[in-house]
């Protein structure tokens, strides 16, 4: 484990910021993926969003073949 539960929002010092945002960030991302994650000097400093998965959960149309 990264961090001890509940360090996020202690502040977690020890936690640099850069580290804090980019978990926020997936934290709120909830679904998607990201394709690429640049480190520079050992933090997080780009993440690429390129695709989302989207499900369709549809349901059989009155008169539709099955």
């Amino acid at each position: 484990m990264l961090f001890a539960e509940g360090a996020l929002s202690r502040g977690a010092p020890d936690l640099p910021p850069a580290w804090r945002e980019f978990i926020r960030f997936c934290s709120d991302l909830k679904h998607g993926e990201i394709e690429r994650l640049s480190i520079q000097d050992g933090l997080p400093v780009l993440a690429e969003i390129t695709k989302k998965k989207v499900k369709f959960h549809g349901r059989a149309q009155p008169g539709a073949a099955t």
